[in-house]
């Protein structure tokens, strides 16, 4: 007699099978090439209620499974101030996919709605801070977070054309203010579109944002959108040209450049150009 599978291990099923090739593969291959894991590994999967931590859990709980590295792992839910509608959709959908988290409150959208000016960058600096802190009592040693293979492009398009710099966005870094933990980004390689695909072919709603910036204005970021749109139009004529992006970040010319920054510290060319 056939048994009939829960959403968690249909979930699961179509990460292993329907989209192994785009979600689990690149997953792997992050994982794997940018040695974001390793033996005695306490990580805190950091879950916002979106579709990319929510897909982060699943696959870093199969991984956990199926891996010979052994490391442990906590999912840990940050309410910085959700509504209750927000916070019950969480919880469910957590629930429906089997993730065991655990839930700690904070104010900061309260915090964030007192300021005018940049309080999506003043929300970020906060939610990190409290999910290093909140990681740490649990004896984590590194936080996982969801940022994917399109935030990647879509950070260093937006460094160049609004802040004036080639900035990318590394696989994983230390934390300057909390000494021993680490950030990793697992989804690194993976696209947003088969992130969205996932979450539709399984019938999976995720709340967005959902803080107050949001709801006032309907985007969280309205330069991030224009950024999508711009890598958009530029596929139809080039579809690599996401790859060629991504690719360039690990391929930097250095002697090319005018000036550079490292640690903190500015340099120029002219330090070892010879007359």
């Amino acid at each position: 007699m056939s048994r009939e599978l829960s959403a968690a291990q249909l979930a699961e099923r179509s990460i292993s099978r329907k989209y192994r090739k785009q979600i689990w593969n690149n997953f792997i291959r992050a994982v794997r090439d940018y040695e974001l894991i390793k033996e005695g590994d306490r990580i805190a999967v950091c879950i916002s209620g979106g579709k990319d931590s929510m897909l982060l859990a699943k696959l870093m709980q199969m991984l956990q499974r199926f891996s010979e590295v052994p490391f442990d792992l906590k999912f840990l839910v940050m309410d910085p101030g959700y509504s209750p509608q927000n916070r019950v959709r969480i919880e469910e959908n957590a629930a429906l996919l089997e993730i065991p988290i655990t839930v700690f409150e904070t104010d900061i959208f309260s915090a964030t709605d007192k300021t005018e000016r940049y309080p999506c960058y003043l929300c970020a600096r906060m939610r990190r801070g409290y999910l290093y802190s909140e990681a740490q009592k649990l004896g984590c040693n590194k936080i996982a977070l969801g940022h994917h293979f399109s935030d990647v492009i879509e950070t260093t398009v937006m460094a160049m054309l609004y802040g004036s710099q080639l900035q990318g966005m590394i696989p994983k870094l230390h934390s300057q203010n909390y000494p021993g933990m680490e950030l990793i980004r697992p989804l690194y390689c993976v696209h947003e579109d088969d992130i969205i695909a996932w979450a539709r072919y399984n019938k999976l709603e995720f709340i967005r944002c959902a803080c107050r910036v949001t709801d006032k204005s309907g985007d969280v970021d309205s330069k991030r959108a224009e950024v999508k749109e711009l890598i958009r139009t530029l596929k139809k004529t080039n579809p690599n040209v996401e790859k060629s992006i991504f690719n360039s970040l690990h391929c930097v010319h250095l002697d090319t450049f005018i000036g550079y920054k490292t640690k903190g510290v500015r340099h120029s060319f002219l330090e070892e150009y010879g007359d």
